[in-house]
């Protein structure tokens, strides 16, 4: 990075290490059992209708309740392996516990969320192992993608016997859980944790450094393996097809989040003094608080609609207010403005909509930026397919069981089609994907 004002260092050890502490501390066993008797164990829950992998919520909170946090979490893990990550990750505000009675009767919830967290992370401390292996099939699985959708669908194909191999592309596994996610948000190492967690049923092995189309074709996993599972996610980040996008301090949000990530020292980011974030999503929220905390003296989220209209959840967006981030809305990036190669700023277009479209208004107006970062979301690279599966709106077209159109081949999470881009629901995916893989190889 070319730009005197783009450095790292911005604060002490102690500021970096304050910032980045986990962002809703653990209940303690006192304050569980406190809230867990909050819940009224409703009959046909909503809030368990509200989660996308159905877990039996009134019944975890009851064992909570009862003195049995480890019985919780295996009442959490039937349905959702990483009920952990979950736990910490998931936009809990928009659906279980916006579902919560006591939401709609206080407009104060249950704290669901926290409950699992606590449950969950009593029994992983444990060492317990609470599943176990059915015995060996002798069928084989190829997974691609040791994401969410990946690990999970692995996991439960594990459970009914069969031999599962995962090709990985990183260094590590956990997909965006890893490299994806506020470094706030999953503190102490917890993915690697939970990686290890879910191998830890046996029968399951991780190629890493192995990317479809590269290393491996999904041609040859279909001729050596007895059922395929893509989880790749999505690879390819958005452009904003803007003059001077390649300048210095033109940055993709998911790369610089997944370099934080892996930073042993937080201190060596380079940050600006004046960044710009385009987009309104989770990604976009996650880098502009990131870079405020990394000790950038402002920061300003760029939206061309309203805020209703944005991804990221009114939890999401009143946190990046909380940490000095501003918020503006119906604006448009136009144009970089860099000199030397060099970003100094964006132009941009205040927006309307009028009849549901958007359209500029052709009033413009300059902000200064020292970095800027694009985080208008990803897409699906389908070229490894070479054409071989149907694909819907750019992602792969499944059915209700994730399989594709290869009698063979099953898919889910961010890649596939439909899919509602959140970690539980990716989840989901792979456990479906796998129940309906194990019929298939059981016929």
């Amino acid at each position: 990075m070319g730009h005197p004002d783009i450095a790292g260092r911005r604060l002490s050890k102690d500021a970096y290490a304050k910032n980045f502490a986990d962002l809703h501390p653990p209940l303690s066993a006192h304050e569980a059992l406190v809230e867990s008797d909050r819940c009224y164990f409703c009959y046909e829950a909503p809030c368990q209708e509200a989660c996308p992998t159905s877990i039996d919520i009134p019944l975890f909170i009851r064992q909570i309740g009862a003195g049995n946090p480890q019985g919780a979490a295996e009442t959490i893990f039937e349905q959702n392996i990483l009920g952990g990550m979950c736990a910490r990750v998931c936009p809990t505000e928009t659906l279980c516990e916006e579902a919560c009675v006591r939401e709609t009767a206080e407009g104060k919830p249950v704290k669901i969320g926290l409950l699992q967290r606590y449950a969950t992370d009593t029994l992983m401390r444990s060492g317990k192992q609470p599943f176990q292996r059915a015995a060996a099939t002798g069928k084989k699985v190829a997974i691609v993608g040791a994401g969410p959708a990946g690990l999970a669908c692995a996991h439960r194909l594990a459970l009914h016997g069969h031999d599962v191999t995962i090709f990985e592309a990183r260094k590590k596994s956990g997909g965006l859980n890893e490299y994806g996610i506020a470094a706030y948000k999953t503190v102490d190492g917890f993915a690697q944790a939970e990686v290890d967690f879910i191998l830890g049923v046996g029968g399951i092995a991780i190629e890493h450094g192995k990317a479809l189309g590269k290393q491996i074709t999904l041609e040859r996993l279909r001729q050596d393996y007895d059922a395929v599972f893509l989880g790749m996610g999505l690879q390819g980040v958005n452009a904003l097809n803007s003059r001077h996008e390649d300048s210095d301090g033109v940055e993709d949000a998911v790369d610089y989040i997944a370099e934080l990530r892996q930073a042993k020292d937080l201190g060596k980011l380079p940050v600006g003094r004046h960044v710009l974030v385009i987009g309104g999503g989770m990604t976009a929220i996650d880098i502009a608080v990131q870079s405020k905390l990394l000790g950038a003296e402002e920061v300003t989220i760029l939206y061309r609609r309203g805020a209703d209209q944005m991804k990221a959840s009114d939890f999401e967006q009143e946190l990046a207010q909380t940490k000095g981030v501003k918020i503006k809305h119906w604006v448009m990036p136009k144009k970089v403005l860099a000199w030397d190669g060099k970003a100094i700023g964006l132009e941009c277009e205040y927006t309307v909509e009028k009849k549901g479209k958007l359209q500029g208004t052709g009033e413009t107006f300059k902000l200064k930026a020292d970095m800027i970062f694009k985080a208008i979301g990803q897409s699906f690279v389908p070229e490894p397919m070479k054409d071989a599966i149907v694909l819907d709106g750019g992602r792969i077209k499944v059915d209700a069981s994730r399989r594709t159109s290869l009698p063979d081949v099953w898919a889910g999470g961010d890649c596939a089609a439909g899919g509602q881009d959140l970690t539980v629901a990716a989840v989901d995916d792979g456990r479906r994907a796998a129940e309906a893989i194990n019929s298939f190889l059981s016929a």
